[in-house]
């Protein structure tokens, strides 16, 4: 069976290289001013260089996603920015605006071009037309099952597929959502939601405005609008029988750790997938890893027919929930005296459950054993505290630390 491709999100350098760390075959990118999420998960033009040649060092393909709905404001900057991703060598540029296409064409015709969810492809037709216009590679829209996915595969084969798999999902049409613009005038389709549909609401009816309905909540806020996490990892022999060619997990703006945890645990699913298909068997400690990660709580979305129905995946019950977080991360093995140098990123107390998470094996640490610079014991470390734990084996730099958090 061809083996599809694990594409990960990496909103910055150290997501990147974590991405790769842990099992990426690809990732993608914002770009600065031009990507459907906030600053903070887009690259500068000297950051994304950077990215480009570490990651093709380790034989990984850097998507660039240049996918907001642009404005005339916007093309002179649009133009740029396609002449510089042509020069930094990215593997393709992800849009979903008919003009930044053509632009794209203009300035530098032979950069691939994969297009967005946000551009709502959901029949072989409309593939077929973005095919003609140049268009590789299309992300198709969520709201298809993978009966619709198999039928647009075999009908447009010379076309690559992609179909998110894991992570936060919008209720709005392949997340084209004017909620937040309506209510904070930041728009979503511009990389500025500033998510609303967590918001806590209430429903009236017009000729009772007395009697309002009031959603089920708990201690913070109800989440009618709030839709729970998407989570296909039972069912990759599915996908890939559809003929998907890139399998993509969401969170640009999820922290180092959730990328970390993720993209292993799919590796691992997806080679097992590969290998066997007709044998496959979703390992219950990877539902477990994925459990350890920030959450909704999880739905197979609108992908399977006879549970499309019930979907909707609303969640009217709970907000995240997370067991485990980030403790740290490495910043060197020290073979000579057995140990690895740590830098953590959250108060880590000695006695504390912490784990150290490598590409292919989960190590128990004894947090009573960690050490200050000089070999002191430490009773507890805090954020940007440099400290020791003893490791019998090989530790890459970059790898990641968690502790069991107090509360869930």
């Amino acid at each position: 069976m061809k083996h599809p491709e694990l594409l990960v999100p990496a909103g910055n350098l150290e997501k990147l290289r974590t991405a790769i760390l842990y099992g990426a075959d690809a990732v993608y990118t914002g770009v600065e001013g031009l990507s459907l999420r906030a600053q903070q998960a887009e690259f500068g033009m000297a950051d994304l260089e950077v990215g480009v040649r570490i990651a093709h060092q380790q034989n990984v393909k850097v998507y660039a996603a240049l996918n907001i709905f642009a404005r005339n404001s916007d093309l002179k900057m649009v133009r740029q920015r396609v002449g510089e991703l042509a020069e930094i060598g990215v593997d393709a540029v992800l849009v979903s605006d008919p003009g930044i296409l053509g632009i794209i064409r203009q300035v530098a015709p032979g950069l691939p071009v994969h297009l967005s969810t946000q551009a709502n492809t959901a029949n072989a037709a409309a593939v077929r037309f973005w095919h003609g216009q140049g268009v590789s590679r299309v992300v198709l829209a969520r709201e298809l099952n993978l009966k619709e996915v198999a039928e647009i595969g075999a009908a447009v084969p010379e076309v690559e597929l992609e179909l998110f798999v894991h992570g936060a999902m919008c209720l709005a049409y392949s997340g084209r959502c004017l909620l937040s613009a309506y209510q904070t005038g930041r728009s979503a389709n511009r990389g500025e939601c500033t998510h609303p549909c967590r918001w806590e609401y209430t429903l009236l009816e017009r000729t009772r405005p007395e009697e309002p309905l009031i959603l089920t909540e708990d201690e913070r806020y109800s989440y009618l609008l709030s839709s729970k996490d998407l989570r296909m990892i039972e069912y990759l022999p599915e996908i890939l029988a559809a003929g998907v060619s890139s399998l993509k997990i969401e969170g640009r703006m999820k922290t180092v750790y959730y990328v970390a945890v993720v993209t292993r645990t799919y590796r691992w699913a997806l080679d097992a997938a590969v290998r066997d298909p007709e044998g496959y068997r979703c390992d219950p400690a990877w539902l477990e890893e994925l459990d350890k990660v920030s959450n909704r709580d999880y739905t197979t979305g609108f992908y399977l027919e006879e549970k499309e129905k019930e979907f909707a995946g609303l969640n009217t019950e709970q907000s995240y929930r997370q067991s485990h977080g980030l403790a740290g991360t490495v910043l060197a093995y020290l073979p000579a005296e057995g140990k690895i140098l740590v830098e953590l990123r959250n108060q880590l107390v000695a006695g504390a459950e912490t784990e150290l998470l490598l590409p292919d094996a989960t190590i128990t640490l004894d947090s009573k054993a960690m050490t200050d610079e000089t070999g002191q014991p430490l009773a507890a470390g805090h954020n940007k505290y440099r400290v020791y734990f003893p490791v019998d084996r090989a530790v890459p730099v970059g790898a990641v630390l968690r502790r069991r958090l107090a509360r869930v």
